[in-house]
């Protein structure tokens, strides 16, 4: 079996927290390794993580390390997440539970899927996101007007701040801090958020992953999109956006949390 380690890198309190346990499991006999951003903030050996063959990716840091990490991630491959960050809504275990998890670890890992979302413009693929995708106008104190179309059939417009296109998993996200619903991660669908819409009666759509979904700029203003807090390209004011399940879904370990149980731990006890 291999491990590689990836840590939050501007958090010493990460880094020497993957440094000790890559050193328990391998005094196991366990073959570990380090991504090379990791591998160099230690001054260990690394390796690009895009190409890892590792069967479990242990990500130490807040969401943000586990999004960047199946974003950079060309074959989605088993994550365990321990919190460093924040919330850190995505990882599982705390740092004091990871010892005794990680002793129990096999070949065998148990996984939950988490749904993804792609993006595509013209044909071309814009990206993919395991949260959200945010569209917001490039120039501040502007609306965006969109519109939705679901299996062709023109469903609703908006004319908003924003949009976000969110995946259940995201819906704990920026999506819920737009006043969007939590949605179970077991639930595949698209969750379209509008931000500060112009209209009270725009409320948030969840549909179906299984139906054909675009989404369609109407105005003149050019706009962002960023996927995953993470990576960010402009498009113009006219893109007609097609929403996707991805192929690919990313891969959590199971540890036995219940996602409710962790919205109750987690966000309602902030």
């Amino acid at each position: 079996m291999k491990v590689l380690f990836r840590s939050r890198p501007d958090s010493d309190e990460a880094l020497s927290l993957a440094a000790s346990l890559a050193d328990r499991l391998a005094s196991r006999g366990v073959a570990v390794t380090f991504d090379a951003g990791t591998g160099a903030a230690l001054g260990r050996q690394g390796e690009p993580i895009d190409r890892t063959d590792a069967d479990l990716v242990v990500c130490i840091g807040g969401d943000g390390t586990i999004l960047l990490a199946v974003q950079e991630m060309k074959r989605q491959r088993p994550i365990l997440g321990i919190n460093r960050g924040e919330v850190g809504f995505l990882t599982d275990l705390e740092p004091e539970e990871a010892p005794a998890f990680l002793d129990r670890i096999s070949p065998d890992i148990s996984c939950e899927s988490r749904m993804r979302i792609t993006f595509s413009l013209d044909g071309h693929l814009l990206g993919t996101a395991l949260n959200e995708a945010v569209i917001v106008t490039s120039r501040p104190a502007k609306m965006l007007r969109f519109s939705i179309s679901i299996d062709g059939n023109p469903s609703d417009q908006f004319r908003a701040d924003g949009m976000i296109v969110a995946t259940p998993t995201g819906s704990t996200a920026y999506a819920m801090s737009a006043g969007g619903p939590l949605v179970d991660p077991r639930v595949e669908g698209f969750l379209l958020v509008p931000l500060a819409p112009y209209m009270l009666s725009s409320r948030p759509h969840l549909i179906s992953s299984h139906r054909d979904v675009e989404l369609a700029l109407e105005s003149p203003k050019p706009a962002h999109m960023v996927l995953d807090g993470q990576v960010q390209f402009e498009i113009d004011g006219e893109a007609r956006i097609r929403v996707e399940r991805a192929v690919e879904p990313a891969l959590f370990v199971n540890t036995g949390r219940n996602f409710f149980g962790k919205v109750e731990q987690k966000l309602r006890r902030l």
